[in-house]
């Protein structure tokens, strides 16, 4: 795990600082959508087909994350709607916040967010989740399950394995 806390500490390091936009110009790695600098995004056909990465991210996120900030992303009494912050944060700040964790202490609320960086079930599938929510935040996926998806590509078969030390 020390090693996926170093690896993750360089991904972040070498990243550089995602601009926010509109539509930006999308490019296929593997079956693994990004924006001209980089940054994860997500792709849904015009038939409704998600890529395999949205997917996946819908599935690790109900898997790790809607027991505090609710189904879809929508958020709960106990933390935040994840697709209204993601409206506004960059991929970087939620890297960071996912890994590291982060506190908010005011008057009129309290509320923490725990460091996740040593959970493989969640560090392994971070971009994923990722994508799934700016999906959501874009507007571009309704609430529940993706009905059509890309079949799983051979490099996130490789990277999953690699990323929980099966090879």
């Amino acid at each position: 795990r020390a090693g996926l806390a170093r690896t993750f500490a360089a991904a972040i390091l070498s990243l550089s600082a995602a601009a926010a936009g509109t539509e930006m110009e999308k490019k296929n790695v593997d079956g693994k959508w990004e924006t001209a600098d980089g940054t994860p995004t997500y792709h849904i056909a015009e038939d409704g087909t998600v890529d395999w990465y949205t997917y996946s991210g819908f599935r690790r996120y109900h898997s790790e994350c809607h027991v505090c900030h609710g189904p879809d992303g929508e958020g709960s009494t106990y933390a935040p709607g994840l697709i209204n912050s993601l409206k506004t944060m960059s991929y970087d700040d939620f890297l960071v916040i996912v890994a590291a964790g982060r506190e908010v202490m005011r008057a009129d609320k309290q509320s923490v967010m725990p460091a996740l960086g040593d959970n493989a079930n969640v560090m392994c599938y971070i971009d994923d989740i990722y994508v799934y929510l700016k999906a959501r935040a874009d507007g571009v996926l309704p609430r529940g399950r993706p009905a059509k998806r890309a079949d799983k590509p051979d490099t996130a078969r490789e990277n999953e394995k690699r990323c929980f030390g099966d090879n």
